[in-house]
C-alpha cells in the first residue's frame, strides 16, 4: 500500500527541483524595436509553470534559451514555409515569427514559446539522438496546449479512419494545412494515451533509453509493451469509446453532416478570436 507521508515527501522533492530549475534559468530575446511589444511578452513567461509541465513529462527546463523574434518583412521570414511559426534548434535556440502566431496549434505567442522549449527538452532527454516527428510534436502539444470542440470533431473524423503511425508521418510531411493539423491532433492524442496509461512523465523515459542507443521503436515497447502501431490502434479505439455518440454519428449521414457543421462554426469562432487578438497586438506595437 502507498504511503501518504512517501507521496507528501516525493512531491517536496519534486517542488524543490522544480524551483531551482526555475530560479536558475536563463532567458535571452533578440528582437527587432517593431517586435519589441512580443518580446517583453515572451520575457514575462511563466518559467514555473512552464518547468512544473516539462518535469510531469519526465523532462528537464533547459537551463538557458535564446529566442530570436523575426518579422515578416525579414528576409528569413520569406525563406521559411509560410505554415512555420517556430522552431527550435540544438540545446537553446529557438526562432518565432510573431505575425503568424495564431496559426493552428497555436493560440498565442506564450504557446509557440512553450513548445519550442518542450522540443529543446526532448532532444536533450534523447541526448540529441533522433526521435520520430509524432513523437515529437506529440508531446510538444501535449505539454504547452489544451483540447477543444473543433480538435475533439477533428479528431474524431480521423479515428473512424484508423490511421496508422506511418500515415500521421506522411501527413507531417504534407504541403497542405489541413493535412498538417490532422497530424498534430493525431500525434498529441496518441501521446496523451501513452501518458494516460502509462504515466505522465512516459515521454521522457522513453527519450532516455533512446540517448542510451535504444532505437526509439524498441524503447517504446521497453516502457509499454506495444509498438507503435499497436499504440496508435489503442489510441484511436480509446478516443472512439470515450466518444459516446459515434454510433448515432455514424447511423445517419444527416446527423454527421450537421456535426461537420458544428465543426466549422466552431472553427470561424475561434478563428475570428485569433483575428481580434491579432488586432489587438498589431495596435499594441503601434502605440508602442
Amino acid at each position: 500500500m502507498h504511503h501518504p507521508a512517501a507521496s507528501l515527501v516525493a512531491l517536496v522533492l519534486l517542488a524543490a527541483c522544480t524551483f531551482s530549475a526555475a530560479d536558475r534559468f536563463e532567458l535571452s530575446v533578440d528582437a527587432p524595436p517593431s517586435l519589441s511589444s512580443a518580446a517583453a511578452r515572451i520575457r514575462g513567461i511563466d518559467v514555473t509553470d512552464l518547468s512544473d509541465a516539462l518535469v510531469r513529462a519526465g523532462l528537464e527546463l533547459p537551463r538557458s534559451v535564446n529566442v530570436t523574434l523575426v518579422a515578416e518583412d525579414d528576409p528569413r521570414a520569406r525563406e521559411a514555409p509560410p505554415w512555420v511559426v517556430g522552431r527550435a534548434f540544438g540545446s537553446r535556440d529557438i526562432v518565432i515569427l510573431p505575425s503568424r502566431v495564431t496559426r493552428y496549434p497555436y493560440d498565442s505567442l506564450e504557446s509557440v514559446l512553450r513548445h519550442e522549449v518542450v522540443h529543446l527538452a526532448l532532444d536533450a532527454r534523447a541526448g540529441g539522438q533522433p526521435l520520430p516527428r509524432w513523437f515529437h510534436e506529440g508531446v510538444a502539444t501535449s505539454v504547452e496546449a489544451g483540447w477543444n470542440v473543433t480538435d475533439q470533431l477533428r479528431l474524431l473524423v480521423a479515428a473512424l479512419r484508423d490511421p496508422k503511425i506511418s500515415d500521421v508521418s506522411q501527413l507531417f510531411q504534407s504541403d497542405a494545412q489541413s493535412d498538417t493539423i490532422l497530424a498534430y491532433l493525431l500525434a498529441t492524442v496518441l501521446v496523451e494515451d501513452l501518458r494516460y496509461r502509462y504515466g505522465s512523465a512516459c515521454p521522457g523515459r522513453i527519450a532516455a533509453h533512446v540517448a542510451r542507443g535504444v532505437p526509439f521503436a524498441r524503447a517504446l515497447e521497453i516502457e509499454t509493451g506495444e509498438t507503435p502501431d499497436t499504440a496508435a490502434v489503442h489510441a484511436w479505439r480509446a478516443y472512439l469509446r470515450w466518444t459516446n455518440w459515434v454510433p448515432a454519428v455514424t447511423s445517419g449521414s444527416a446527423v454527421w453532416t450537421g456535426i461537420l457543421a458544428l465543426a466549422w462554426v466552431v472553427f470561424v469562432v475561434r478563428r475570428r478570436r485569433r483575428t481580434r487578438r491579432r488586432q489587438a497586438w498589431d495596435d499594441d506595437e503601434t502605440d508602442g
